[in-house]
């Protein structure tokens, strides 16, 4: 997008917040070599690691190779790279709100959508209480060790580290998100994104 890959985007745009000292990207492992040469005009504080079999294992590697990077770090962020456009002041949100003392902390979006629970038939079984639903973006705040404990816990792949926390029994706090903080999966989604970022006349908000 704009002649560059989403994930320069996404690693941009958490640099550009001002909060993040290292970004360290787990990449398949026979790409190794390609995603480091397309990160290194992000300069040094970019580093890329082998990803694991899956989502879980990948974060987990890159969470130790941070620490190598950052021995001292008390916050660590879980972004998705489909997430390319997450503006500045939701990444700084999260880091304040764990700096603040909330050890694990999501962005989210209210459902505007009604949601149906079916059973395997494909029959509606219930409808939830949308009021209640909230759509979950990224990055994912933790505190170090929290999650460092989630993954030690952790028994097979979660789709996303809150959901690891939960399991602990820990309590997730929220802040807003951002639609332009939408996952990127398709082309249609591609398509909307470049649409809304060439309305407002920007790359990336930074407020």
């Amino acid at each position: 997008m704009h002649g560059e890959p989403l994930l320069v985007h996404a690693v941009r745009g958490l640099l550009a917040a001002g909060s993040v000292r290292h970004v360290v990207v787990a990449a398949p492992p026979d790409h190794l070599d390609a995603v480091a040469a397309l990160l290194t005009p992000l300069g040094a504080a970019v580093h890329v690691v082998a990803g694991g079999p899956d989502r879980t294992e990948s974060v987990r590697r890159a969470l130790e190779a941070a620490l190598s990077f950052a021995p001292d770090a008390h916050v660590a962020l879980v972004h998705d790279a489909a997430r390319a456009f997450t503006p500045a002041s939701v990444v700084r949100s999260v880091v304040d709100a764990v700096l603040a003392g909330a050890p694990a902390v999501i962005p989210v979006l209210p459902v505007t959508d009604t949601i149906k629970r079916v059973d395997a038939a494909g029959h509606v079984v219930g409808t939830p209480d949308r009021s209640r639903l909230r759509a979950v973006q990224t990055p994912q705040g933790f505190t170090v060790d929290l999650l460092r404990r989630a993954h030690a816990a952790a028994e097979g792949a979660a789709t996303d580290d809150a959901g690891l926390v939960e399991r602990l029994g820990q309590t997730v706090a929220t802040v807003p998100g951002h639609p332009l903080a939408m996952k990127i999966t398709t082309p249609f989604d591609l398509a909307v994104a470049e649409a809304v970022l060439a309305a407002a006349g920007t790359g990336q908000e930074e407020t």
